[in-house]
């Protein structure tokens, strides 16, 4: 009877670590849903500035200028960008893994538990 009380509360203990692990999950899906809508937003703005100000040039060589500007601004904050959303997925699968982490350690030691209790009734 000990063996079915202790699958039990391995088996409510695994599925409240997946619950975490989805919690932190979505957690991060909002973060990543949130940071993407901000960093399209502030690109929206710069590329609307750019091309405002490139109506008002006169000169072609003032053109490239501010086009240019725009490419090496829009490049730096895509790559800022990109390495942000690099560590808030290495942060979610940190955070995702952390409660299956619990549970592999929990069902392995009850595993031997079980093991030990098969082996010490055949002897």
């Amino acid at each position: 009877m000990n063996a079915y009380t202790d699958a039990n509360k391995v088996g409510k203990d695994n599925m409240d670590n997946a619950l975490r692990s989805m919690s932190a999950m979505t957690k991060g899906f909002q973060q990543i849903a949130a940071e993407t809508t901000e960093f399209t937003k502030k690109s929206y703005e710069q590329s609307a500035q750019m091309l405002e100000r490139l109506a008002q040039v006169r000169t072609l060589d003032k053109a490239i200028e501010v086009q240019s500007e725009y490419a090496r601004s829009a490049y730096e904050a895509w790559v800022s960008q990109a390495t942000k959303m690099g560590e808030i997925y290495q942060d979610i699968a940190r955070e995702a893994y952390r409660p299956l982490e619990s549970s592999a350690q929990q069902n392995q030691q009850f595993a031997q538990n079980m093991a030990n209790q098969a082996a010490n009734h055949t002897n």
